[in-house]
């Protein structure tokens, strides 16, 4: 008798074990077909990456010579405020003094980003699962977008120091002086004095998150710019929304 109640109180348990067992098979099933994975963290792994090859393929070409300079997307001209400057020294024959200090700004910019780009990849590691499906099924620019309003105060105070020492590492600083200097012992001109590294430093960040926005894009739209199973995994959720 005892073995017959044994028997019978093991039942229940053998059949719910068994019926977990198939339904963590269908789950895997369905996950192996739609090729879409049920988790948060899947999707905050496949943005991640995104923007990490964002920063390792578009911001890398920042860094070389001529990555702000000549790339109009991003290349750093003179400060609005500055635009009577440029002219005025191109009417008196001092073009290239002009051009050479447009030069010297993106060449800060360039140098910058050298040392900037591990604090972008932290951030990016940092990025809260919470808000991960959101930013997935948003606009095409969403991942950077919500990257620049979590950290471009802080970025601007890490970032702010390098192109201040980018700037007279490659004497920006004693050009812009010479510029400065002259324009303001013309005749009838109103003094200036622009702040450059703020400047630069500004210019610099919306350069480095252009050229993000730029790849996340392609990953989104194009379907060969996913060159991971991560990624075609998670951005498919986005294809069908």
């Amino acid at each position: 008798m005892k073995k017959i109640l044994i028997l019978l109180a093991f039942v229940p348990f053998a059949a719910n074990a068994q019926l977990d067992g198939l339904l963590n098979k269908a789950k895997e099933k369905v996950s192996t077909v739609t090729g879409v994975p049920t988790g948060n963290t899947d999707i905050a792994a496949g943005l991640k990456e995104a923007l990490n090859k964002g920063v390792e393929k578009q911001v890398s070409k920042l860094t070389a010579v001529d990555g702000f300079y000549k790339n109009e997307a991003v290349k750093i001209l003179m400060p609005g405020e500055l635009q009577k400057v440029d002219k005025t020294l191109r009417k008196v024959g001092m073009g290239n003094l002009a051009d050479e200090g447009i030069k010297s700004l993106n060449r800060a910019a360039e140098d910058a980003v050298k040392e900037a780009t591990p604090v972008f990849v932290a951030a990016i590691k940092n990025m809260s699962i919470a808000d991960a499906k959101n930013i997935l099924l948003g606009k095409n620019d969403a991942a950077t977008n919500y990257l620049q309003t979590a950290t471009s105060s802080e970025l601007y105070k890490k970032f702010l120091p390098i192109v201040q020492q980018s700037i007279g590492k490659v004497g920006a600083d004693k050009i812009w002086n010479s510029i400065i200097s002259k324009y303001n012992n013309m005749p009838l001109v109103s003094k200036v004095n622009p702040d450059i590294n703020d400047y630069v430093t500004q210019k610099a960040l919306e350069g480095v998150f252009k050229m993000i926005a730029v790849e996340e894009n392609n990953i989104r739209t194009d379907l060969s710019a996913r060159t991971s199973p991560l990624l075609k995994k998670v951005f498919a959720m986005q294809d069908k929304k």
